[in-house]
């Protein structure tokens, strides 16, 4: 038994949640947000903050810097100089001015396919264009086409890369060699590298992610990587992040869009929570990815003994599972509509997560066991009534 107890379930539906906004009797399992209460120390350190009663303009201060340059170093293995991180209000507005920066319109953003779904309007409402590399599995898990990605990258018209390290919603964990790889596809062909690592502290019990910028020199001077405590410690709302640019050049241009976008200015908390995650959650963090690693491996083990026409390859990383479908449905779409109309589970549908994404579904284990259990058992009804109106 641990310190902390994320078995509490807590009732999020009278806090505007967006998650919750759903009928009654119905389990929201969609949306990447915890259920459970972020760490005590950080709820602590907000309430004090409260406590000072005026609610103004706020600087970032050095423990700000501190906090994630100790975090990372001590973590993940790399050293970030205070002047190479940059405040910004989340890591979608970090994407969407990055995009706009650094691209012309109609130009070429790769992305490696099925991904995270605001990609691609980070990408179209900026006036770029999507140019998808797909994934594929081997020997039982996700693999990066590099064949296909460097023809991609090799369009005259492609300029920038959007990656997701580690990927959502396959939850790949990528390698130091697929990383440095990326990154000498990357600068032979005058492609920019903007890596999304929000997702980087949420690994398996002894898994580590490596950070892309770490992986070789010539990642490090071509990369912008967009960072946050809000998935890990459940701070989605507070609208705080960083991004971390090496390069003076790119640095300077990042700065320059976010300013110009109005994203660069911190909230009163979102500093507080950010030096509060990274300096006081980290016995917390370890308690939470323990948690997520058991409802993983519960799911796995009665999608396996429950549902054998559906596939589930295990998640590295991240509090996702992305389910195959395929011998049941050729698409999610009604799939997910029809396990939510019967069975009031709402889950994502793969389709929206780009090509690959078909006969999918995402589920987000980020919820006390008895969610999970009750979901399991949802799904597996859901689905059965599916085949069987099928046949």
């Amino acid at each position: 038994m641990g310190k902390y107890n994320f078995d509490k379930v807590i009732d999020r539906r009278t806090s505007w949640a967006e998650k919750w906004d759903v009928r009654d009797g119905e389990l929201p399992m969609w949306i990447a947000d915890m259920d459970f209460e972020t760490a005590p120390e950080i709820k602590e350190a907000l309430l004090s903050r409260l406590e000072v009663g005026a609610y103004g303009y706020t600087y970032l201060p050095e423990e700000w810097y501190d906090a994630y340059i100790s975090w990372w170093e001590r973590r993940h293995h790399l050293k970030i100089a205070k002047e190479e991180l940059i405040f910004s209000t989340g890591v979608i507005p970090t994407i969407s001015s990055s995009v706009r920066k650094l691209t012309t319109p109609n130009e070429n953003v790769v992305i490696l396919t099925p991904v995270y779904n605001i990609f691609y309007n980070c990408i179209i409402n900026n006036g770029a264009r999507v140019l998808e590399s797909r994934l594929f599995k081997k020997d039982g898990k996700w693999e990066i086409d590099f064949e296909d990605l460097e023809r991609k990258l090799a369009d005259p018209q492609t300029s920038l890369f959007l990656f997701c390290n580690p990927h959502n919603p396959v939850g790949r964990i990528w390698t130091e060699e697929e990383l440095g790889r990326i990154g000498e596809l990357c600068h032979r062909y005058g492609v920019t590298v903007l890596s999304d690592e929000i997702h980087c502290d949420i690994t398996d019990p002894g898994k580590e992610y490596v950070p892309f910028a770490s992986a070789s020199e010539l990642c490090r001077k071509i990369s912008i990587t967009a960072i946050a405590p809000s998935k890990a410690f459940n701070l989605a709302g507070i609208a705080t992040s960083a991004v971390y640019v090496p390069d003076a050049f790119l640095r300077h241009k990042v700065w320059r869009q976010l300013n110009t976008d109005e994203c660069g200015e911190p909230s009163f908390l979102a500093v507080t929570a950010a030096i509060a995650a990274f300096t006081k959650g980290e016995e917390w963090l370890k308690e939470l990815n323990a948690y997520i690693y058991a409802n993983k491996c519960y799911c796995e083990d009665f999608i396996a003994k429950n549902i054998p026409d559906a596939e589930l390859l295990h998640a590295q990383a991240t509090y996702l599972i992305w389910l195959d479908c395929t011998r049941i449905a050729n698409e999610s779409v009604d799939l997910a509509d029809f396990i939510r109309e019967k069975t009031g589970l709402y889950l994502a549908r793969g389709e929206q997560y780009g090509p690959g994404g078909e006969g999918f579904l995402r589920i987000n284990l980020a919820c006390p066991k008895s969610y999970v259990t009750d979901g399991m058992e949802r799904l597996k009804t859901g689905l059965k009534m599916y085949q069987e109106i099928a046949r």
